[in-house]
């Protein structure tokens, strides 16, 4: 009984042999499962030009995928540039994130320019359609001065260096610092340095095939079946380590812009941003000229600001914006002026010259269509106006004799012999002289007046 009271007290722990067993499984019990990479793939596009909305949508879509654990996030590029700052916190997103970034120009016919050129060395995978294009990222001025006053001109003996094809020392420091920073993408990311600088200094281009050829992309895909099949198992380096991609049987994810980056990216649009611009400029010049509608002025002045949003980041040339605004102000002083159509017609080309010069880039000009469409808009409100006060200038007046000089009124009592009598008029009883056949009742014409007394006759 003894034996038996014993062996069935003892416990696990009895036999120290297994001790260690239980040890290992307590432990793993303890410790947090290690984290595991979902099988997404987190799909961004930019498409347009670059500024705050597009680095806001871009760095979101990165925290997104970075808190979502995705195996890596596919940038979609299809742009002519864009702002320096925006660019750089897109890169600085993209150097920082935790999933890797692959940057696709795509569809076919797209092209990375400018801004889009350094992306692409700054992602750790750089990819590309057939038939699409990258490069020209030489930094420009965004706004040009009127009349060539280029505030980044030299004075002095250096203008003479300018002009025999030397940039200013601004422009050089500008160009400077893009080439190397252009440089250390590539160094970072093992491509061509030399072609990078090229495109800095001297603007140039590569097609899909000659940027594969000159190690300036990692690989041209057809599409994104394609561009998953051949990232498989292609090694990237991201926070000092290395990483191999599964990306064969990737479930894409598209995250799209929200109302705030929609509308920004409408409004960054050329064509929306010089309606925007024509809205607050009649808008304000309306409140100007009848003070205390109240809305004029407001929507005016909204449509001013957002279209001033729209052209930071648009090569506005202030020679077409000044003659835009001295145009429509041509046009309203028409009906203010006697110029007999000299001033109206003078702001009509001032205002179609301008619209034209207003953006320089081929790639961002305003539509010839709509330019035309404004311009006919505004020659026919000034043709309506001018038709308008010519008609009014030709209007009898309203009061005094301009009024009463001939008006029909109606004989209150037949006229005697001497061609006295009295008639009405606009509900008024006055003297009236006139022929001794007026009776009672008979419709006369005011033809003059005397005093207090009017001259009637027959109708």
């Amino acid at each position: 009984m003894k034996s038996e009271r014993s062996a069935s007290l003892r416990t696990p722990f009895s036999n120290l042999k297994i001790v260690p067993l239980y040890c290992v499984l307590l432990l793993f019990s303890v410790l947090p499962p290690s984290p595991a990479v979902s099988e997404t793939a987190v799909l961004l596009t930019i498409e347009g030009p670059i500024a705050g909305a597009v680095s806001d949508y871009v760095t979101r879509g990165l925290e997104l995928a970075a808190n979502e654990q995705a195996e890596l996030v596919i940038l979609e590029l299809d742009t002519p540039g864009g702002l320096d700052v925006s660019m750089r916190n897109i890169i600085k997103a993209i150097l920082n994130s935790a999933v890797p970034v692959v940057s696709y120009v795509t569809p076919e016919g797209a092209r990375a320019a400018s801004a889009g050129t350094y992306i692409l060395y700054a992602s750790h995978v750089a990819a590309m359609a057939p038939a699409t294009n990258l490069g020209a990222a030489t930094p420009v001025q965004i706004v040009k001065l009127p009349f060539g006053l280029d505030q980044n001109k030299p004075s002095g003996e250096e203008k003479i260096e300018s002009a025999a094809g030397r940039m200013s020392p601004l422009q050089q420091k500008i160009i400077n610092d893009a080439a190397s920073y252009i440089k250390s993408l590539a160094m970072r990311n093992q491509r061509n340095q030399e072609w990078a600088e090229d495109a800095v200094r001297h603007g140039v281009s590569l097609n899909a095939v000659e940027a594969l050829e000159k190690n300036v992309i990692d690989l041209i895909a057809v599409d994104m079946t394609d561009l998953l099949n051949q990232l498989h198992g292609r090694e990237v380096h991201i926070g000092g380590t290395s990483r191999i991609l599964v990306t064969q049987h990737l479930e894409i994810r598209g995250v799209e812009p929200d109302w705030r980056n929609r509308l920004l990216s409408v409004i960054a649009d050329p064509n929306v941003a010089y309606l925007l611009l024509l809205i607050g400029c009649y808008g304000l010049i309306l409140e100007l000229v009848h003070p205390g509608f109240v809305l004029p002025g407001v929507v005016g002045a909204i449509s001013l600001l957002l279209a001033f949003y729209a052209f930071q980041i648009l090569p506005v040339n202030y020679s077409g914006l000044a003659l835009i605004i001295c145009g429509l102000v041509f046009m309203i002083a028409e009906a203010f002026v006697p110029s007999f159509g000299a001033l109206g017609l003078g702001g009509i080309i001032a205002f179609g010259v301008g619209s034209v010069m207003l953006l320089d880039e081929s790639s961002q000009r305003i539509s010839v269509v709509l330019i035309i469409a404004t311009a006919l808009f505004s020659g026919m409100a000034l043709f309506l106006l001018m038709y308008n006060v010519v008609r009014i200038r030709n209007k009898r007046g309203v009061c005094g004799d301009g009024d009463l000089i001939g008006s029909i009124g109606e004989a209150i009592n037949d006229f005697d012999k001497y061609g006295n009598g009295r008639v009405w008029i606009h509900g008024e009883s006055w003297r009236a002289v006139g022929s001794s056949s007026i009776q009672k009742g008979q419709k006369v014409r005011i033809q003059s007046r005397k005093g207090l007394e009017f001259e009637v006759g027959p109708v």
